[in-house]
């Protein structure tokens, strides 16, 4: 499930330059002295995988609550089945809008980035990573039904890390380069994506329905008491 996380990352990514893109692009690193810049552009991703990590904790946690009262594997294959369903069905899903509460704080989010990409403070490429992990996007939903999946707030945690680590080499790419995925390759990898985001969804349905199959879909674990020991 963790390879699920990198591989959501690596290829997401390539949407991702769509979506975040312009704002790695106007970040204002120092392009003069080359070691400083990277370290601006290490900070704004470290600012990403924050924010990334947090929401895999809200959700972990959420996860281990469906665990514990028996629901792990139910929530596997609802979380599956509507991964496929995203990617059957793009356009009934795109028309859910958030309520005006969510609306309100994505715009102040919004208007917060923009004013710290204005600044070349230490910590601004930080704050701005952190609040860039905010900013609503369709994969990282999908990363989230991943992490909501998991068992515990950690492996949420890790999960939403390692999908947010699958982004870096792309997305650093982009802030040297610019938009350089135009063309034939980006089109391939955009078609790719559904097809993943399908594939780890099958996945988290064979998971859920607790095959035997070592790695895929390992038999449930219940614990069993025995009558018979005698407590002292």
């Amino acid at each position: 499930m963790f390879l699920s996380a990198i591989l959501f990352g690596l290829l997401g990514s390539f949407h991702c330059v769509g979506m975040c893109g312009p704002i790695a692009f106007m970040l204002p690193i120092d392009r003069q002295n080359k070691t400083k810049g990277f370290l601006q552009i290490l900070s704004y991703h470290f600012g990403r995988l924050f924010s990334y990590s947090l929401i895999g904790l809200l959700f972990g946690f959420l996860g281990k609550g469906f665990y514990f009262f028996g629901f792990q594997q139910q929530l596997s294959i609802i979380v599956g089945v509507s991964m496929i369903l995203m990617v059957i069905f793009p356009r009934f899903f795109s028309k859910i809008n958030f309520s005006k509460g969510i609306n309100k704080v994505i715009f102040k989010v919004k208007n917060a980035l923009g004013k710290e990409l204005k600044k070349k403070r230490n910590d601004t490429f930080f704050t701005i990573g952190f609040l860039n992990g905010f900013l609503p996007c369709g994969l990282v939903y999908m990363a989230v039904f991943g992490a909501l999946a998991t068992t515990n707030a950690f492996s949420g945690s890790l999960y939403m890390f390692l999908f947010g680590l699958g982004t870096i080499p792309l997305m650093t790419s982009v802030v040297y380069l610019g938009n350089f995925t135009k063309g034939t390759l980006r089109k391939k990898i955009q078609k790719a994506i559904p097809v993943v985001v399908v594939f780890i969804g099958v996945l988290f349905v064979l998971r859920g329905l607790g095959l035997g199959v070592p790695y895929v879909s390992p038999a449930p674990v219940i614990d069993v008491i025995n009558a018979n020991e005698i407590c002292h």
